[in-house]
């Protein structure tokens, strides 16, 4: 029998490229956050509506990325086994972080000068040699992929060390579901005391290397690494077990609740009691502080919370496809790809406008995130990129 693709995850992988465009958008506007262009000072209401949207989103959409990574990692290598296996991700991965280091990275930068967003001056040339001397592997949202080949690695030197086993995904193309229903899905208990272990690894890692810390030659961001890797391994286990397509409809139900009232309800008050209406976050992303210890309880648990949420929601309502949403689909990594510039150059083309900025926001996403994907997709179906897109 015709394995069915889980249209479910295509679609999911959609809607977090175009997250991780609002997040970038959202800093350029004034939520919090490092990104390339900064369009001025926010008011005060901007800048707390634009921080929490890009909070919550940070809490799940890299670490639900890392998840589906992982999900569908085993079938590959048993398809390819480890040597076709790393060169598939070398050349998907690799070529992309290469091709942004040294030719999309620069270019997204040098608009930001000759439109005085940013300070320098002299020639092209000039600049280069300036952007080269500070230069790390990884720039830009190309650590993503960055760290997807590192954990590909990893995944393969295990295998390798402990032998083939038994075949964790057998004949799983990607995007396809996997053959095996052994063994119970997590409980609620379970899967609650693994958030709050996230959440408490987390912190601990936070009083030495608090949010915005990375590791300078490969910029990785190691206060965030705890739940990529975790997750990481979920999915491969997820995978040999097939949890994705197995989560019951009402353990959806209980988390999406959950996440409800920790997003409307917790977040605020952790905020206001820990002062973060001040101005000063610093608590918060690191150091031994009782906010440092909530806010990563509370980014783990609510991410978990609403990555169970959306798998179930996505899988009951949303797997299926049309003509529009397969292109965006089969575009979504080279619209991750290229973002960068695209929303950079959408929002210096936009920022003689005089708007609200929650409403220059709204308006750079909707001409940001069709033209990303749209690009994409006339991108991917070039002679050179088909075989890496």
């Amino acid at each position: 029998m015709e394995k069915a693709r889980l249209f479910f995850i295509d679609n999911l992988r959609i809607v977090l490229i175009t997250l991780v465009m609002m997040i970038h958008l959202s800093i350029t506007y004034g939520g919090s956050g490092s990104w390339y262009y900064k369009e001025g000072q926010a008011d005060q209401l901007s800048s707390i509506i634009l921080s929490w949207h890009n909070g919550v989103v940070q809490a799940f959409s890299m670490g639900l990325f890392f998840l589906i990574a992982g999900y569908f990692t085993p079938g590959p290598y048993d398809r390819k086994g480890p040597r076709l296996f790393l060169k598939d991700r070398l050349l998907r991965l690799g070529i992309p972080v290469l091709c942004y280091d040294f030719i999309i990275g620069p270019l997204v930068a040098y608009p930001l000068i000759k439109t005085g967003a940013w300070q320098g001056s002299g020639s092209y040339l000039d600049y280069l040699a300036r952007y080269y001397s500070r230069f790390h592997i990884g720039t830009g949202p190309l650590w993503f992929a960055e760290a997807l080949l590192i954990f590909a690695l990893g995944y393969a030197l295990w295998r390798c060390v402990v032998g083939a086993g038994p075949r964790a995904c057998p004949g799983q193309p990607h995007g396809v579901a996997p053959t095996s229903t052994d063994g119970k899905l997590p409980g609620g208990w379970a899967i609650a005391a693994f958030a709050v272990a996230l959440g408490a690894i987390s912190f601990i890692v936070r009083i030495w290397l608090p949010i915005g810390w990375a590791f300078g030659p490969l910029n990785l961001q190691f206060p965030f690494f705890p739940q990529y890797i975790c997750l990481f391994i979920v999915g491969i286990a997820a995978c040999r077990r097939d949890w994705l397509t197995r989560i019951p409809d009402a353990a959806g139900k209980f988390w999406l609740y959950a996440a409800i009232a920790l997003v409307f309800i917790v977040f605020p008050a952790l905020v206001v009691a820990g002062g973060g209406l001040n101005g000063d976050v610093t608590p918060f992303v690191g150091g031994f502080h009782w906010q440092c210890l909530g806010y990563a309880l509370w980014e783990q648990v609510t991410g978990v919370a609403i990555m169970i949420a959306l798998l179930v929601l996505f899988r009951k309502y949303l797997n299926h496809q049309g003509k529009l949403t397969q292109a965006a689909s089969a575009s979504a990594y080279t619209a991750y790809i290229i973002h960068g510039p695209v929303i950079i150059l959408v929002a210096l083309a936009i920022r003689s406008i005089t708007l609200y900025p929650l409403l220059k926001f709204v308006l750079a996403v909707a001409i940001s995130a069709p033209l990303c994907f749209a690009l994409a997709n006339v991108i991917r179906k070039l002679p050179l990129a088909k075989r890496i897109l």
